[in-house]
């Protein structure tokens, strides 16, 4: 899950990049994390040209990573 959050990340931090989505890097980790991302969006619109869902989506799989974490503490 970790690999998956820093993935997350770059693929924000593209975003600032000009082109960087469309190269094939960014396309292949478009393909991962878009559909994490996209029931986000469409539940929180953009606030001017600012997406502020893939913020939201982040701390949502940090929930969910920390609520693992403790599971998995409760049993071992």
């Amino acid at each position: 899950m970790q690999i998956y959050w820093f993935l997350c990340i770059i693929y924000i931090f593209m975003s600032w990049l000009p082109n960087a989505r469309e190269s094939q890097f960014g396309q292949t980790i478009g393909k991962i994390v878009e559909p994490f991302f996209a029931p986000f969006r469409q539940i929180i619109p953009p606030i001017g040209m600012i997406d502020i869902s893939p913020i939201v989506a982040l701390i949502a799989l940090r929930f969910a990573m920390d609520g693992v974490r403790y599971l998995f503490s409760m049993f071992m």
